[in-house]
């Protein structure tokens, strides 16, 4: 499939820009700007390529169940609950406490849509859990994935400044629900 996934990514163009820091047992994966469902096509495009099979993302858990929870397991799926009696960030901090290796990539957004604000979720997970952030971005304009250095989370405010200066330049497939308002917002 790597073949595939790699002439599939030529064709339309797309290159890798910066390195994943595979020397990380332990992430957060920030990916954004989330605006179309061909994210999620573009983003198994370049797990494949990349050799990232060991990232895993968080899916409801009743996706799990059923003839096709094999297929999201085998996509790097790991089901949460999300009712409201439990903790996610919780949840998924106790995930990187029982595993030796456990990067997750998550959207910043929580959706598709355009958002006033990013969900914190992910920020607390990497907090608690004590892991890096690695913000990666898909650029459809410049067709580019771009790969930020890892930063350890410590002051939130600033923190999130820098995601949202990363995020700001960077085009989704529907550019206007992108990230840029927020850094606008922010200051």
């Amino acid at each position: 499939m790597r073949l595939l996934w790699r002439l599939y990514l030529r064709v339309l163009g797309w290159s890798c820009k910066g390195a994943f820091p595979y020397h990380l047992k332990k992430a957060v994966v920030i990916v954004g700007p989330h605006t179309s469902a061909w994210d999620f096509v573009i983003g198994l495009a370049f797990r494949s390529v990349l050799r990232l099979q060991f990232v895993k993302y968080l899916g409801k858990d009743s996706l799990f169940k059923g003839p096709f929870g094999f297929f999201f397991r085998r996509l790097g799926g790991f089901p949460v609950d999300r009712s409201s009696k439990h903790n996610m960030v919780e949840q998924v901090v106790s995930l990187f406490h029982t595993h030796d290796r456990f990067v997750l990539a998550l959207s910043p957004e929580g959706t598709r849509k355009k958002v006033e604000r990013l969900r914190t979720g992910f920020y607390h997970i990497a907090k608690n859990a004590g892991a890096p952030i690695v913000m990666v971005g898909m650029d459809f304009h410049s067709k580019e994935l771009i790969i930020a250095e890892p930063f350890m989370p410590g002051n939130e405010a600033s923190d999130f400044t820098r995601i949202y200066e990363f995020y700001a330049p960077i085009q989704g497939k529907i550019p206007e629900q992108g990230m840029a308002h927020l850094l606008n917002s922010s200051n």
